[in-house]
């Protein structure tokens, strides 16, 4: 059973679609379930994120989750948006099943993914991030 701010962010996801040259982007997806999230941010000269979108292919709480995600990181900073784990997603979203938790983790590692490519396109290293998995099918 799916909260009701789950089937809000499904229903109606918030920040859906693609930012024209973004600051990063973050593709990150599992090859069990079929989810796929692309994440792009829009990171200004002070480091904060102006703003945040998704594409995701997958299911319902797929979609809710990438739409949270985006909400929780858009006006902080990058450190900061390092600090939206899963759970912080999920509990925004009033928890998911345990079988749905996997996709809150999808929209953490595609936001850290999208500010891995942003770090590695302005050549600075952000603290606690690694490098994403290169291939979707190595989680």
């Amino acid at each position: 059973m799916y909260s009701e701010k789950v089937m809000d962010h499904f229903n109606n996801p918030r920040n859906m679609g693609e930012i024209e040259n973004p600051s990063g982007v973050g593709t990150v997806g599992n090859a069990r379930c079929g989810d796929i999230m692309r994440m792009y941010l829009d990171i200004d000269d002070s480091g904060v994120i102006q703003d945040a979108k998704f594409k995701t292919f997958g299911c319902g709480a797929a979609v809710a989750t990438s739409s949270m995600a985006t909400e929780l990181v858009k006006g902080k900073t990058v450190e900061e948006a390092m600090q939206v784990t899963n759970k912080a997603v999920a509990e925004a979203l009033d928890g998911l099943p345990p079988v749905k938790m996997h996709c809150s983790l999808l929209a953490e590692e595609a936001v850290h993914a999208a500010l891995w490519d942003y770090a590695k396109k302005r050549g600075i290293m952000i603290e606690g991030l690694r490098e994403p998995a290169k291939d979707i099918g190595e989680r």
